[in-house]
């Protein structure tokens, strides 16, 4: 199956317009993908038709608002292989992350202990990973990569040892679009007796995802990314080690009873999932599940792929440029610099033309430090993204290089 990129660019508005006097070439998906009509539609379709709060009502509103929710939670454990309690709907994958290092990590790591991550981690991989070592006296252990961005397996392994009692890596990272072994350090994990958590933020729009077959033990990813809403996200969670860790968040609709004894709460997911959910959202992430799946996750990775080598090959031909993160395999994900440009010009120059990217240190400031640069510009590309696209990208490229010379 082929990916009928023309007819994708018309599912999305907002590609219809032009920036600058100029069609807009959006090329900063890894940041937000953009939201093709039926997430649009299904969103507003709630608001107008189905809105009420979920799990407490009798009438008929109350009713189909739950079921909107509850079938978005099945369309969403289905899409990645996992069970529908295993399923948990937080805000984005910060959340995601952040609520198992209160809540499992609390219990589980303690003085001594270790927990292990990459060079390669976004922000939001290791800042709570650091206030969890900070608050119980544990120590965060950093896996290199090479200089293709590549993790180093033998030191990964290496670090895991006794003390460990988490890995958190990334499915592929934000910044050089390296796709990580996640089977392999999963087993490798185990191996030692602890456990995987992954950052798949970047991965569950690009490729098929199934968590059982990658053996983790936690997933992480947003919805915004994946052609969703934003303000909804999902942890995908090992139903025992759910079952075995308490409430991040208390509040209403997490429990079965309350007195100023004692709480008792809900079976898992939502135990998790305290206060009224991003309903509308969940919606709306159903109809991007439903999309994708439609399109063929299949033909989606085929279709990228070109264009990152497409890309690659026409960017590596301009004078002075060179781009950062060579890993194989890799997401279509390109960072690069350009002797004697700062990065936030070239996203300046090229916002004149239309062209949207992202520049700065993408939420990898550690990353950025290994690569010897204070920051790099970033073009991802996506479903509606087409060769033309990545020829309008070489041509700004070349027209900012030209204005600096």
């Amino acid at each position: 199956m082929r990916l009928d990129v023309e007819r994708v660019r018309k599912d999305f508005p907002i590609l219809q317009q032009k920036s600058h006097g100029k069609p807009l070439v959006f090329l900063d998906s890894a940041a937000s993908a953009q939201k093709p009509q039926a997430v649009i539609d299904a969103v507003s379709e709630f608001y107008s038709r189905s809105y009420a709060n979920v799990h407490r009502g009798v009438y008929e509103l109350s009713l189909r608002a739950t079921e909107v929710l509850e079938n978005a939670r099945r369309k969403v454990a289905s899409f990645i292989g996992g069970e529908e309690r295993e399923t948990i709907f937080v805000r984005n994958a910060t959340e995601a992350i952040n609520l198992v290092a209160h809540s499992w990590g609390r219990q589980n790591v303690s003085r001594g202990d270790e927990i292990l991550i990459t060079h390669m981690e976004h922000h939001a991989n290791i800042v709570p990973w650091q206030l969890l070592c900070e608050e119980v006296g544990a120590r965060l252990v950093v896996a290199p990569i090479d200089d293709r961005g590549q993790l180093d397996l033998h030191a990964f392994e290496a670090l895991l040892s006794p003390r460990t009692r988490l890995a958190a890596v990334c499915h592929v990272s934000n910044t050089l679009g390296t796709v990580n072994p996640v089977a392999e350090l999963a087993r490798l994990t185990h191996a030692c007796g602890a456990r995987l958590l992954v950052d798949g933020a970047q991965a569950v729009p690009h490729q098929r995802v199934d968590v059982h077959g990658l053996d983790c033990d936690f997933y992480a990813f947003s919805g915004h990314k994946l052609y969703g809403p934003s303000g909804i996200g999902v942890l995908w969670g090992r139903a025992e080690l759910l079952e075995s860790m308490p409430p991040f968040l208390g509040g209403g609709d997490m429990i079965l009873s309350v007195s100023f004894e004692q709480t008792l709460y809900k079976e898992i997911p939502y135990k998790f999932e305290a206060g009224t959910p991003d309903i509308a959202g969940a919606a709306g992430l159903a109809a991007a599940v439903d999309y994708l799946e439609n399109l063929s996750l299949e033909a989606i990775s085929r279709h990228e792929h070109d264009l990152l080598e497409y890309a690659t090959a026409r960017l590596a031909s301009v004078p002075g440029l060179r781009i950062l993160g060579s890993a194989v395999p890799k997401a279509a994900v390109i960072s690069f610099v350009l002797a004697g440009v700062h990065p936030h010009d070239i996203g300046t120059i090229l916002d004149q033309q239309g062209i949207a990217i992202r520049t700065g240190h993408h939420c990898t400031q550690p990353l950025m430090q290994r690569l010897g640069v204070p920051a790099t510009a970033r073009a991802s590309f996506a479903i509606y993204n087409t060769r033309e696209d990545a020829d309008a990208l070489v041509e700004a490229v070349e027209t900012a290089r030209e204005m600096f010379a």
